[in-house]
């Protein structure tokens, strides 16, 4: 009996010894652990995304083309969720339960999610598994870089060199086409030569297709005020830093509301619109109001963001009629200063996409991210798939034929594709490629060449130029750039400034610019006693501050 007891047992050890051997490892979890363990690096994988950025429909990223590619080449499937109702109340939700998704885009709340620490620190991660991402951001890391030492989360712009945008997508005053053909395609640069202009053809033509002609509009809605608050700077030969202008040897930070130069071009709507060129609508016309009048073809002129205008530009291309559609000018006040309406390379750094701290396999998902940042993926993001989205001629650049002009303009097909998932929202570079051409299709002169017009191409030749971004002057090095990226946080002695000015504002431009003449100065004086009251020192000294250390960052 003790022999057949001993065997008994040595057989059931050799069975469980045989079953743990051929365990099923199929049955094994893919998702790694936090303690820095990790799945293989192709073992399948499902990633769970949130962006509160943009909105769009929840899909598997494998339903995309591009997405199926990256499943191959990694394992990784993304499920992406999208935002749908207020954002503060969505992540306000996350925080609250400590559940988030493994990457997150929170937008405009990424405060709230680092205030809560729900981002768990890339610097070793990014060390010891993304090479790539590294060099793709390799300029940027120390801007990146909170003041704990830690990086929380990868911005969505790494600018790789300089390359203007053919077509102006930043500032600009804005003339229609046919008030220069008008009168012989005049060279102009300053505001009164604009204004002139119009002018002139405002009283030549006081109506435009049955409807009244409108000088001269502004865009002044609810956080779009900037239409009418930003263009001083501009004229005054500066980019858009936003609230400030800084000066290029002191890295002093200004605030230009009270200045000179905003009262020169307030006065200048007052002279207007006491003339009648003006639109006095412009205080109470919501955005798309000022779309569609835009659309009508009865404008003459503007100040906007090429981004913040091209649903009317085009309509107005696909009106047909090319003299009412617009070209943008840099204007400036005077005929000595030099244009800087074009961005230079800049770096963004208060929005991103971050792992959080719900993320159960971090190191399989940092190379993901690294994948990513391959400048090969990174062209297929951009551009898609030579010989069907783009073609390459015989001196290596890149360009698209009409119907991939068309095809990669369509929506559904975006969608279907991947580019709408994947062109922005993720770790992304900008500028130029290694190879010399553009990273983004749109700023490939070639591209832009080929969706020209007959009317475009005909204006272009007038003014000796090639591509629209010719008009203007290129942008001086600025490291800083833009400082109106710097955070404000809440309830912060900046923010409350920053409120107040734009209530001040608010209050007080409308009145300057419809008053009569006469009581312009008054309104003026009056506008700047209540501004003097805020603290404005505290103000510029915050934001010299923010720009003097992007300065020492970027050395």
């Amino acid at each position: 009996m003790a022999r057949k007891g001993l065997w008994t047992l040595l057989l059931s050890l050799v069975l469980l010894v045989a079953l743990v051997g051929c365990k099923d490892d199929s049955a094994a979890p893919t998702t790694g652990s936090k303690d820095g363990s990790s799945s293989d690096d192709k073992d399948p994988i499902t990633i769970t995304y949130f962006n509160a950025g943009s909105p769009g429909k929840d899909i598997k990223s494998t339903d995309t083309k591009i997405g199926k590619l990256l499943e191959e080449e990694t394992g990784v499937t993304v499920q992406m969720e999208y935002l749908v109702g207020d954002i503060n109340t969505k992540i306000g939700t996350m925080i609250a339960s400590g559940q988030y998704p493994d990457l997150l885009v929170p937008d405009i709340a990424i405060d709230k999610v680092l205030e809560a620490e729900a981002f768990i620190p890339l610097n070793e991660l990014m060390d010891e598994h993304a090479p790539n991402l590294k060099k793709l951001y390799e300029p940027y890391l120390k801007q990146m870089t909170a003041d704990d030492g830690n990086i929380y989360f990868i911005p969505f712009n790494a600018d790789q060199g300089y390359l203007p945008n053919p077509n102006i997508d930043q500032g600009a005053f804005f003339i229609q086409r046919g008030v220069l053909k008008e009168f012989g395609y005049p060279k102009i640069k300053t505001l009164d030569e604009y204004f002139d202009l119009i002018e002139k053809y405002a009283e030549k033509y006081p109506e435009l297709d049955g409807n009244k002609t409108i000088g001269f509009t502004s865009l002044t809605y609810d956080w779009r005020f900037m239409g009418i608050e930003n263009p001083p700077m501009h004229l005054a030969g500066y980019p858009n830093d936003g609230g400030v202008i800084v000066d290029m040897e002191t890295h002093e930070a200004n605030v230009y509301v009270d200045d000179e130069i905003t009262k020169r071009y307030l006065k200048k709507l007052n002279e207007e619109n006491a003339k009648g060129f003006y639109d006095k609508e412009s205080f109470v016309q919501n955005y798309d109001e000022y779309l569609a009048k835009l659309s009508s073809g009865r404008v003459l002129g503007f100040f906007d963001y090429g981004w913040q205008v091209a649903q009317a530009e085009n309509a107005l291309k696909e009106a047909g009629n090319d003299d009412r559609r617009y070209i943008a000018l840099p204007i400036v006040f005077d005929e000595d200063i030099k244009d800087q309406y074009i961005d230079p390379p800049a770096f963004v750094n208060n929005r991103g996409i971050g792992i959080t701290t719900s993320a159960k396999d971090p190191v399989r998902i940092i190379k993901f991210l690294d994948h990513m940042a391959k400048e090969e993926i990174q062209r297929l993001f951009m551009w898609g798939i030579e010989g069907e989205t783009y073609e390459v001629d015989e001196n290596g650049r890149y360009y698209r034929t009409d119907e991939q002009i068309e095809l990669t303009s369509n929506q559904e097909f975006k969608e279907e594709f991947g580019f709408q998932q994947f062109e922005y929202y993720w770790p992304r570079g900008n500028g130029v490629f290694s190879d010399g051409n553009a990273w983004e299709p749109r700023r490939q002169p070639e591209v832009a060449q080929a969706s020209y017009t007959e009317g475009d191409l005909a204006i272009l030749k007038e003014y000796d130029a090639q591509v629209f971004a010719d008009l203007f002057a290129e942008p001086d090095e600025r490291p800083w750039y833009p400082a109106w990226s710097a955070e404000l946080e809440q309830g912060s002695p900046a923010q409350i400034f920053d409120q107040k000015k734009r209530d001040l504002q608010r209050k007080y431009y409308p009145e300057l610019v419809l008053s009569e003449p006469s009581k312009f100065d008054a309104i003026w004086d009056e506008y700047v006693a209540e501004f003097n009251k805020l603290d404005v020192d505290a103000y510029e000294k915050f934001m010299t501050e923010v720009v003097k250390k992007r300065v020492e960052d970027a050395k």
